[in-house]
């Protein structure tokens, strides 16, 4: 099933409501009509990279939201398992689809035995893609398992109905031997194979796309690893052979763990642009569920007119990292918690303060192929304090011994501030004040203490971790508070400053101050500061506002 070439059949005869319709062909034994399937040449000249999931409470919700959709995104897929009668919704969308001539339509009916939501027989579930395939649908999506267990006349009857048959597979815990689904599915010469696993690594991710770039040629293939950690795949799959890939209508609509909705995948990943010289680039940590690092990068990426796209990498093994870095290959790296230390011994060089304070937030890949590791953040530490006040003989808390703590400590030792560090585990400041030329200081002496600068160097205060402040009211002994977190951007320390007046400096200026100079070292172009800070602002007003709501 080789793509290519002149259409294999006609373009379809759209079927009017008001009579039966047929694609050519004759009546079945039991009346209704036998038709030729729509050939995936054709299917392939009406699609987009991108097929919409569309699902509703009741067929007339359905039917309002493929309205919606259907005016950006021409190819949708009706989840009619999601409906308590999907039968209900067959006249509409024969309806919906007489009327938007140009959309491209899957029908879904999955059972629940397979991960849908469809509580049906078999049976039922072969009439309700028969009717939808007669409504105009114009592929219909039949689970692998479904299949080995029907008859081939019901098979031969289904694919009678005119639509192009999908066979899919769903793999909701691992990826394993994805060779031997394909395996399974070919026998069935389905129009397209769609073979969905679930990515418990990143590099779970290069199976799926090794797989797909392998069997190209031998079928039309639709590759996604699910999850988390599957967004590659989402992004990426394309250029590795997966025809299309699916996405929900909002986010908050998904279909399957780990889809992202339409918008994102055309704005932020700018799926459509993404071809086999796009350079790939990511944040790598845990957690990196809500980093704004892909926001900041794709769209100073497309300001720059620059063919590069930026992943989130959220893992917790080094090794796992570097399979990734290593297969896609990945041309640059922005690195957080937990590899800012251990990733140096894996790069072939660093700039020297890298190497003095053992922290690394930048790599990236030079011609050669090697990586190279910089530090943006200590620079974007200290420019916005040395901004507010002197730092020669200024008295410093820094709270945290981890690569931020590292970065303010040794970047605010250089500048002649008198450096205190304090950690949770107190063996570790003590350590990190060697180091650095600072001093250590214990949690129950900050009450007693004041400095002219206090900061927080610690994940306290994440969106992704439980609401909390690093310090209590009575330890807030300052003139500045700096808060090194920057989503959400009113962390409980920075409230808890301004409930006392105190002037802050938000996360946001350090953490698109750090994102700029990692473009710049990446590119080689000037970074789009002003637009990257407008963009982060935002993206926190608007994640402010949804999470009061």
């Amino acid at each position: 099933m080789k793509t290519g070439g002149l259409l294999e059949s006609a373009p379809v005869t759209r079927p009017h409501p008001a009579g039966a319709g047929a694609r050519g062909g004759t009546a079945s034994e039991d009346g209704s009509a036998s038709r030729t399937p729509l050939s995936s040449y054709y299917i392939r000249s009406r699609i987009g990279k991108i097929c919409v999931a569309i699902t509703g409470a009741s067929p007339a919700e359905m039917l309002r939201n493929a309205e919606e959709i259907s005016r950006e995104n021409h190819f949708v897929e009706f989840r009619l398992d999601y409906l308590a009668n999907p039968i209900a919704a067959i006249p509409k969308i024969k309806q919906f689809l007489y009327e938007r001539s140009e959309v491209t339509a899957i029908a879904t009916c999955r059972r629940a035995a397979t991960g849908g939501k469809f509580k049906g027989t078999i049976a039922a579930e072969l009439e309700i893609l028969e009717k939808a395939a007669l409504a105009g649908c114009h592929l219909v999506d039949l689970e692998l398992q479904t299949a080995e267990h029907m008859k081939p006349a019901q098979l031969q009857r289904l694919r009678s109905r005119g639509a192009a048959l999908i066979i899919s597979y769903h793999d909701f815990e691992s990826t394993k031997d994805l060779d031997r689904v394909f395996e399974r599915i070919h026998p069935f010469q389905p129009e397209f194979a769609k073979i969905v696993s679930t990515a418990k690594t990143l590099a779970d991710n290069v199976t799926m796309m090794r797989f797909l770039d392998r069997r190209r040629d031998e079928a039309n293939l639709i590759g996604i690893s699910m999850g988390e950690q599957g967004t590659i795949s989402r992004v990426l799959g394309l250029r590795a052979g997966s025809v299309f890939t699916f996405a929900s209508a909002h986010a908050g609509e998904e279909t399957g763990p780990g889809q992202i909705d339409a918008r994102t995948l055309r704005e932020t990943w700018r799926i459509d642009q993404i071809d086999a010289s796009t350079k790939v680039y990511g944040v790598a940590g845990n957690p990196v569920r809500h980093s704004l690092s892909p926001l900041i990068h794709n769209m100073a990426f497309r300001r720059e007119t620059v063919n590069g796209v930026f992943l989130p990498l959220q893992t917790t093994r080094m090794n796992d990292l570097l399979t990734l870095t290593r297969e896609v290959p990945l041309h640059g790296l922005a690195v957080t918690m937990p590899f800012k230390s251990e990733i140096l011994r894996h790069l072939e060089r660093t700039d020297a303060i890298s190497e003095k304070i053992g922290a690394c937030n930048t790599v990236v890949r030079a011609q050669d192929g090697k990586l190279y590791g910089f530090n943006t953040d200590v620079a974007a530490i200290v420019r916005p304090l040395e901004r507010r006040l002197p730092l020669s003989g200024a008295k410093i808390l820094v709270l945290g011994a981890g690569g931020a703590g590292r970065a303010a400590a040794f970047g605010l030792a250089e500048k002649r501030a008198e450096v205190f560090v304090c950690n949770r585990t107190p063996e570790t400041a003590r350590k990190l004040a060697r180091q650095a030329k600072a001093k250590f200081i214990r949690r129950d002496q900050l009450a007693k203490s004041n400095f002219d600068v206090i900061i927080n160097a610690t994940p306290v205060g994440m969106r992704s971790l439980k609401p909390a402040s690093p310090l209590e009211p009575k330890e807030l002994n300052t003139r500045l508070v700096f808060d090194l977190v920057y989503n959400p951007i009113d962390t409980p320390l920075i409230r808890m400053a301004r409930e006392k007046g105190l002037p802050v400096v938000t996360g946001v200026e350090m953490f698109v101050h750090q994102g700029a100079r990692q473009f710049e070292i990446w590119t080689g172009k000037p970074a789009p500061e002003e637009e990257m800070l407008r963009v982060v602002v935002h993206a926190l007003r608007q994640d402010a506002n949804a999470n009061r709501t």
